[in-house]
């Protein structure tokens, strides 16, 4: 029959191995052997356990995700210095025994899904419909997952604190929560208690990582490098150091000691993109693409829209072929006529032999392959 090892019943054990931190991962794993033996399996805390009722929660009113977000940290209740240590030691041996299973089951870490459903808070095995694995191993890191969840939920108040700072952004807040409360589990695996340190003194650099990096890989529609947008900040900065939003790059440059091709470069990599149905009108409901629309369409689509239109492109790559050549390539191809002539046909027309036709055309379609007319002619092409 399984029995269970009440936290605090834990804490007792782990508070005295803390008292000899070197010695503390090797006590750890004796004791893992021990409850092994015994069949002892974790106590698994009910999340509600730290969540307080919040006044007004029943509001019919409809909040925006942050908002249900901030209402569901205000019911989280925080830990003290103590609580906090004690937790970070709970995880730490947790690890241990789980990474114990593993090597005992011969179990790689890779094969353990990130998510294994809900598994029992009973002491009984643990069941659990996502997870194939053994139930000793399922129970292991069911017991992890739970303590490391505690640890980040209760403090997920970081998040909302910290968005505030990045408010100034074209980011989505709701994004950027996100972004957040997954960074707290990478502060949790990296915590160390032996430094003495408050979880938030640690967890906001890996806030500050996240939001960061998805400012800088997610923030535009097309993609910038980092080193730009990071040049791009300098040159900012030296415009509202020196006063003038319009400073020449030879002037920001000196200010920044970059090179004036990184400030152009930062310069020209400022491109905003708005989708066609946004508004620009608020009054008449306008959108940005009643703008492009040719007002004699008779569809949604024109060639006015192209940047580049086939006829144009024609005729400026006949236009570097001689007179005989591009003749020859008209007919040929049934170009401004309608249908394709044969050789014959346009040698005729010529008085030259076919053969002669046939080179005239070779070389035309030579002078034709370009990079440029390629470029031209590529929107075209399936």
């Amino acid at each position: 029959m399984v029995k269970l090892l009440t936290h605090q019943q834990l804490d007792e054990r782990l508070d005295r191995f803390a008292a000899e931190p070197e010695r503390f991962a090797d006590l750890c794993r004796e004791l893992a052997a021990e409850l092994d033996r015994d069949n002892v399996a974790l106590e698994i805390s009910d999340p509600l356990s730290w969540r307080r009722p919040v006044e007004g929660a029943a509001s019919a009113q409809r909040v925006t995700l942050a908002q249900q977000f901030r209402a569901d940290v205000d019911s989280i209740t925080i830990m003290d210095r103590e609580s906090e240590a004690r937790l970070a030691r709970r995880i730490e041996f947790a690890r241990i025994r789980f990474e114990k299973v593993l090597a005992d089951t011969g179990i790689s870490p890779d094969r353990v899904p990130k998510s294994i459903g809900q598994v029992s808070l009973g002491v009984q095995g643990a069941s659990s419909s996502g997870c194939t694995l053994p139930p000793r191993v399922c129970r292991r890191w069911f017991e992890l997952h739970a303590l490391r969840t505690e640890l980040v939920e209760r403090n997920l108040y970081l998040v909302p604190i910290n968005v505030e700072r990045y408010s100034h952004t074209s980011a989505s807040q709701s994004d950027l929560i996100q972004e957040g409360s997954a960074s707290l589990f990478r502060a949790v695996d990296g915590f160390d208690w032996r430094r003495g340190l408050l979880f938030r003194t640690y967890a906001v650099h890996w806030l500050n990582q996240a939001f960061r990096s998805y400012l800088y890989n997610f923030s535009n529609t097309v993609r910038v490098p980092v080193y730009l947008q990071k040049a791009l900040k300098h040159v900012n900065d030296a415009k509202q150091k020196l006063g003038d939003v319009n400073a020449a790059p030879e002037a920001i440059a000196a200010a920044t000691n970059m090179s004036e091709n990184l400030v152009g470069a930062a310069m020209h990599s400022v491109r905003s993109a708005r989708s066609l149905d946004a508004g620009y009108d608020d009054e008449e409901g306008g959108r940005l693409k009643d703008l492009l629309k040719a007002h004699d369409d008779e569809g949604p689509y024109s060639t006015d829209l192209e940047d580049v239109k086939l006829d144009q492109s024609i005729h400026d790559a006949l236009a570097q072929l001689s007179e005989r050549e591009r003749l020859v390539i008209e007919r040929r191809f049934g170009i401004h006529s309608g249908r394709e002539h044969t050789l014959a046909e346009v040698a005729a027309e010529l008085g030259v032999s076919l053969e002669r036709v046939r080179q005239i055309q070779v070389r035309a379609l030579g002078k034709l392959r370009t990079p440029g007319l390629r470029k031209a002619v590529d929107p075209f092409l399936n």
